[in-house]
């Protein structure tokens, strides 16, 4: 399908709201982008990350203990690619340039493409949300329907019971399958593939070959095949789940919308900011831990509107973001509980396996 094309208004929700946002920052003399409390946590999950493989690789723990720093590392490297890779893709990491190139490339280590990355989060996903046929997110065909507009097979009945198993498998075809389906295809979905420069080529495959070594190679001489490959599973599944679940209660649940351009026009109903705040949702923004671990992505309206604010700024702007979305009369979606979200997702792709 064609790239669609966003109405414009003529008194702009989205020129207002960036008025006042800008506003708060030059009041508060605070930077948009990440400050100490970000760098301290960058700090913490990196080593915490370092000491967590070495102890599983270099001191061979005990198998109970070592299942459980399995999942702890998962939990880790989920927390660095939400917090730093994240911010750093955005350029919200740092002021500095170099800082935000820095903290994007993070996701080379952990098996993923930080160009792949950004081509199908930053340039699709962010510009064409819950957009079918253009956001990738949203293409998990055939396995699983995740939009009225898609087709609906027999297994999508089951899909709100099956889709733990598909969701735990993300991270493991994420690194060894579906990057390289992306490389090879030369597209995202249906969306052309930014072109390659020779550099892109080289960081692409020499890291992966450096994670195939760091956690499949090395691991297997230092403990042997099975205790590695139970080891890996267990780290591959819970970071799967995790960055699964995190992204999925953003964007597909009960409320959100899947607007589609017009056939004729290929035009938008909406402004891109209301296109947004219709198709994302908040989940417990009150919650401090979840947003600690999760890099503020449970604010995923301050995000999608604000991608170059950092995260730790989320919970102040989410107050002036909502009061402005009562005076326009837009919808703000978010769920209190993060149970809630969790339930209103398995509700939604219910609802869409039904006839």
């Amino acid at each position: 399908m064609a790239t669609p094309k966003f109405s414009t208004a003529s008194q702009s929700f989205h020129q207002e709201l960036k008025k006042r946002i800008n506003t708060y920052f030059a009041e508060t003399g605070k930077a948009p982008t990440g400050n100490a409390v970000l760098y301290s946590k960058a700090i913490i999950l990196t080593l915490a990350f370092i000491a967590i493989y070495t102890h599983l690789v270099f001191f061979t723990p005990p198998a109970i203990l070592a299942l459980g720093e399995c999942i702890l590392l998962g939990g880790v490297v989920a927390a660095i690619g939400f917090n730093i890779m994240h911010d750093g893709g955005h350029g919200s990491f740092s002021q500095s340039k170099l800082l935000n190139e820095v903290a994007a490339f993070s996701l080379n280590v952990v098996g993923g493409s930080s160009f792949m990355w950004n081509v199908k989060h930053n340039v699709i996903h962010h510009a064409y949300t819950n957009i079918d046929g253009v956001d990738d997110d949203i293409d998990i065909k055939p396995w699983m329907r995740m939009s009225s507009t898609q087709p609906r097979y027999r297994l999508h009945k089951y899909q709100h019971i099956y889709f733990w198993i598909l969701y735990a498998l993300l991270y493991i075809l994420w690194v060894f399958v579906m990057d390289f389906q992306k490389y090879f295809n030369r597209k995202i979905g249906a969306m052309p593939l930014k072109k390659m420069k020779a550099w892109d080529h080289i960081v692409f495959w020499s890291f992966k070959v450096l994670y195939m070594f760091l956690f499949v190679v090395l691991p297997i001489y230092m403990v042997g095949f099975l205790p590695w490959l139970g080891g890996y599973l267990v780290f591959g599944v819970f970071t799967g789940l995790i960055i699964s679940i995190v992204f999925q209660l953003a964007h597909t649940v009960e409320h959100t919308h899947f607007p589609m351009p017009n056939e004729m026009t290929g035009k938008m109903e909406d402004e891109w900011a209301i296109h947004q705040l219709k198709t994302t949702a908040n989940f417990a923004p009150r919650n401090r831990v979840i947003s600690w671990l999760v890099g503020g992505l449970n604010f995923q309206v301050e995000h999608h509107l604000f991608p170059k604010i950092s995260h730790v700024h989320y919970p102040h702007i989410s107050r002036i973001v909502k009061e402005t979305c009562q005076e326009f009369g837009i919808p703000y979606i978010e769920y209190p509980k993060m149970r809630y979200a969790v339930a209103s997702h398995v509700a939604f792709l219910r609802e869409m396996g039904r006839k």
